[in-house]
């Protein structure tokens, strides 16, 4: 037995790449507890996290848990080697590789946690916006796209720095060839940029209802390029984003009140005793309206054939159907007070007084001696026929 100790003392001596065997063994039992100890920490850290973030009200917490699931088995044995290889006695270039394979593997590993951090703070505010903004869901999706892309760059940098590569040269190349690109698709940086100010600005959103310059329709889809409208007649309006911004836009999707102005003439013969009834009467049928709010009305103007009367009203809901049932129910009410009080209402017309530039004695005369010609020239005509 003590031969086998023995021999395998010596076995243990030999020496492989300027480590024994037993520094090897040693170093290959330090890689294992490692990779073990970290498991342990990548399966019990987070599920830890994930029972005191159902206790607390804020979301950070919930984040950091979901980040640490996204912790890769082959990060975790390569730092365990690494961990192991510091026992080592390593030749100075060995050792230099291992360090690089580690930092990248962590500059990785990082990499992958705010990746996770990033998609999970998407996905809730995805989940809020479909409720409460679902027009700028398309818009925060890209802002996402574009900060994954901009860290995974930042990442890949790293990397190639690590390894040798020269990245300020790079660097400055991808500037001069991001000018280049950025002058080539100029138009569709603007619209890009011009979806952020909406979604930032918010001018409008999904489901609002808008009047550009002649052209009328509610908001369906706010892209990256363009803005969808729908129509009064079914068709889709396409915007792009950029002259959506430099138009005159109206919107009637955020009106909380709608503002009427509306005017109604009766003839010239209406007794001023009902003029001065009129105002009152338009009133009273107005404030028996629900959700309106009277302003005013008054005799405004003495028109070419009516006497004009002007009202103004606040219909307290923005809905323009509501509106248009409301300005009836006002226009059928109006008409039958107008019946009952005798009061017509005017439409267009016009007297033609015909008055003769000759005095009437003169048209007398005129007369007595156009009478005297015809009976001479009877009595001539009778002559003429005896002959």
């Amino acid at each position: 037995m003590s031969e086998i100790i023995e021999q395998l003392g010596k076995w243990l001596q030999h020496v492989l790449a300027n480590n024994t065997l037993y520094d090897w063994l040693v170093a290959l039992a330090l890689a294992g507890g490692a990779f073990l100890l970290l498991m342990f920490l990548r399966r019990v850290v987070p599920a830890r996290m994930k029972i005191l973030a159902q206790r607390t009200a804020t979301e950070w917490d919930d984040a950091v848990a979901e980040m640490l699931t996204s912790t890769r088995l082959l990060a975790l044995a390569i730092v365990a080697l690494y961990l192991g290889s510091l026992h080592l006695e390593l030749r100075p270039g060995l050792r230099s590789m291992l360090t690089t394979v580690v930092t990248i593997t962590l500059f990785l590993q990082i990499g992958l946690w705010l990746n996770r951090l990033l998609v999970d703070w998407l996905q809730r505010d995805r989940a809020w916006r479909r409720d409460e903004d679902p027009g700028n869901v398309a818009v925060v999706n890209a802002l996402g796209f574009v900060a994954r892309v901009a860290l995974w760059a930042v990442v890949l940098l790293l990397v190639l720095d690590n390894i040798g590569i020269n990245v300020t040269a790079l660097v400055a190349g991808l500037g001069v060839g991001g000018i280049a690109v950025a002058l080539a698709v100029q138009n569709i940086l603007g619209d890009l940029f011009a979806s952020l100010s909406i979604a930032l600005d918010k001018p409008f959103a999904v489901g609002d209802f808008l009047i550009i310059d002649d052209l009328l329709g509610t908001v369906e889809n706010i892209g990256l390029k363009t803005t969808r409208l729908r129509s009064l007649s079914g068709e889709q309006l396409v915007f792009s984003n950029t002259d959506l911004l430099s138009s005159r836009v109206r919107n009637y999707g955020r009106m909380y009140e709608r503002r009427v102005v509306f005017k109604l003439g009766v003839t010239y013969s209406t007794p001023r005793d009902a003029l001065k009834r009129i105002p009152e009467v338009i009133r009273e049928v107005i404030e028996a309206q629900e959700e309106v709010r009277f302003d005013r009305s008054h005799f405004q103007a003495y028109g070419d054939f009516s006497l004009d009367f002007e009202t103004v009203y606040f219909v307290l809901k923005a809905d323009y159907n509501y509106y248009m049932d409301v300005q009836q129910a006002i226009n059928l009410a109006i008409h039958q007070r107008f019946e009952e009080m005798g009061v017509d209402f005017a439409f267009p017309t016009q007297t033609i007084h015909l008055v003769s530039e000759a005095s009437p004695a003169d048209a007398s005369a005129d007369v007595r001696d156009g009478a005297r010609k015809l009976s001479a020239e009877a009595d001539a005509g009778d002559a003429s026929a005896a002959a």
